[in-house]
């Protein structure tokens, strides 16, 4: 038997298998070619497209930068210094505020921030916790894209330089994640986001890993960045030991389709077949900290395995579903995933976490799902209509067996970090 390393929490997880049946899918791994701070400062000042960011700016203005929150393993604490210091003697730190774009998540605590920015950046700019519940903090910007009514963060709205600043990896509805999606949904009203992520969209088949052109979701998501205006985008792509091995910044839309490109290279790869059971995670601590961003580690599953089979899941959830929002009383508000799936589909209008619920029950009406978690019950999971395990490399053999003796098995160590494909469905 091998053993393979998953990704799960800060300390990993062991899965023992039968290599002459596994196959194994990780990040395809690119070296760092520099120093963080080179690259991070190359891409400052040598843009994708448009001016330098310096350049961009006058004395006297003020400053809006919009970053990931803590469920997004962004280097926070490299990109906005270098932010502040192509910016320094030209703005002045009290002009300048760092908006957390936590779309409809909650606000991180001090304590996340300073683990997220470092303490040199908490100490010397405002970071405040952008709320899409709070009405009397958002402005209305009208109707954009495809009829979503779009209310913004105000001092993002009324800021004289708007920075976006992310990080670019395949994303399970939106194609890929940074760029646009760091002012809506980033930035945004709750019923935005309920617009951007209604049934309509989050079921379209071209809403999905890797497709950003003619997904209804991204489509939307670029007409409100393009509309509402940007000053300068700012994007890296990771590797999966989390190092900066690309960065690119200037006008946001050239900056992100150029990030994008390094990115499709990096996480996503072909497979020859579809599998009976497939072990995924949520690439690890952060992003496996609740229930509601590992349907991410099941959704890439998803793509590679057979209608009927097994899906194991990997993630700590440490934050339990999460207790705030609905998310867990809309997964128990009925008897199946198939009969909630069709319960959301026939939906006209949207109530929060309905878009992760949606894609969980759709693959949960597929196939079979069981978690191995450390901090969800067996009681609590059953209530979303899931199954544990406390030996997950018990599961898999169980699993393979279940299934018949020509079975084979796809590894996910890092789960969404990397989309697996069947050849025939290349892109």
């Amino acid at each position: 038997m091998d053993t393979v390393r998953l990704a799960y929490g800060e300390t990993g997880l062991d899965l023992r298998c039968d290599p002459a049946v596994t196959t194994v899918v990780t990040p395809r791994h690119h070296r760092v070619s520099a120093p963080p701070q080179e690259i991070l400062r190359r891409a400052l000042r040598a843009p994708v497209a448009g001016p330098p960011l310096r350049d961009r700016v006058r004395r006297g203005q003020t400053v809006a930068i919009s970053a990931c929150d803590g469920t997004r393993p962004q280097p926070r604490h490299l990109m906005i210094p270098a932010i502040l210091e192509e910016l320094d003697g030209l703005v002045d730190l009290e002009d300048v505020v760092v908006l957390v774009a936590t779309g409809t998540h909650r606000g991180n605590s001090p304590a996340e921030l300073r683990a997220m920015f470092g303490d040199a950046v908490v100490d010397s700019v405002r970071i405040v916790n952008h709320d899409a519940r709070d009405r009397g903090s958002l402005t209305w910007m009208g109707e954009l894209g495809a009829g979503v009514p779009v209310w913004l963060n105000s001092e993002w709205v009324d800021a004289d330089v708007r920075i976006t600043t992310g990080f670019v990896e395949p994303h399970f509805f939106a194609g890929f994640s940074g760029g646009p999606k760091l002012v809506a949904p980033g930035l945004a009203a709750l019923e935005t986001v309920l617009v951007l992520h209604d049934a309509y969209r989050i079921g379209h088949p071209r809403a999905t890993w890797g497709l950003v052109e003619g997904n209804p979701v991204h489509d939307d998501v670029r007409a409100i960045a393009a509309a509402t205006g940007v000053t300068f985008g700012f994007d890296v792509v990771l590797n999966q030991d989390k190092e900066v091995v690309a960065a690119f910044g200037g006008d946001l839309l050239e900056m992100h389709a150029a990030a994008v490109r390094t990115a499709r290279g990096v996480a996503m790869q072909p497979v020859p077949q579809l599998f009976d059971v497939v072990v995924t995670t949520n690439s690890g601590y952060p992003l496996d900290q609740n229930l509601y961003q590992s349907v991410k580690g099941m959704s890439a599953a998803f793509q590679v395995v057979k209608p009927g089979g097994t899906i194991v899941c990997a993630a700590e959830c440490r934050d339990g579903f999460p207790d705030h929002g609905s998310y867990r009383s809309v997964l128990a508000s009925a008897d199946s995933p198939a009969a909630l799936f069709a319960e959301i589909s026939a939906r006209t209008d949207t109530v929060p976490d309905q878009w992760q619920v949606q894609i969980q029950a759709r693959i949960q009406a597929a196939c079979r799902v069981v978690m191995h978690t450390s901090y969800l019950s067996d009681a609590d999971l059953a209530t979303a209509h899931l199954s544990q395990t406390a030996d997950i490399s018990l599961a898999v053999a169980e699993a393979l067996a279940a299934a018949g003796p020509d079975a084979r098995l796809c590894v996910l160590p890092e789960g969404p970090q990397t989309i697996p494909y069947v050849l025939e469905a290349d892109r």
